[in-house]
């Protein structure tokens, strides 16, 4: 589902963001905000039937409910989440304004972590340009 939510630019930069991360393992990438969703990379041989609208849905709840559950608790701040399937990972990093769920197959935790970070200095940059 193409939205315009980013350019071209910004999308391949992501795209690029995780592939360097995660390499062939990589399966899809979404970008995300509160609204609206744009599915930036699919593997080729996925198939593109995903309810995205409702993974949206459950992430962004799924992250509110998250930051306020373990808020002050002695865990620290929140960094990700990470979902782990049959078939393959989810991983999710989110601001107060937007988001980014990656799927993978098999990572390590080294691999979680980079992939991680990248995503949340590309929604940093993102956010700070935007303000």
């Amino acid at each position: 589902m193409a939205t315009g939510l980013l350019t071209s630019e910004r999308a391949e930069q992501i795209v690029t963001t995780c592939r360097t991360a995660v390499g062939d393992s990589l399966r899809s990438v979404t970008y995300f905000t509160r609204d609206d969703f744009e599915q930036v990379y699919l593997r080729e041989d996925l198939e593109r039937d995903a309810d995205l609208s409702t993974f949206i849905g459950h992430e962004w709840r799924g992250f509110k409910t998250a930051q306020t559950a373990y808020e002050g608790s002695e865990l620290g701040d929140y960094n990700y989440t990470i979902r782990v399937f049959d078939n393959g990972f989810l991983i999710r990093v989110t601001t107060d304004t937007d988001g980014v769920f990656v799927t993978t197959d098999g990572l390590t935790m080294k691999d979680f972590e980079e992939v991680a970070t990248a995503l949340r200095a590309f929604l940093t940059e993102r956010n700070d340009s935007n303000a």
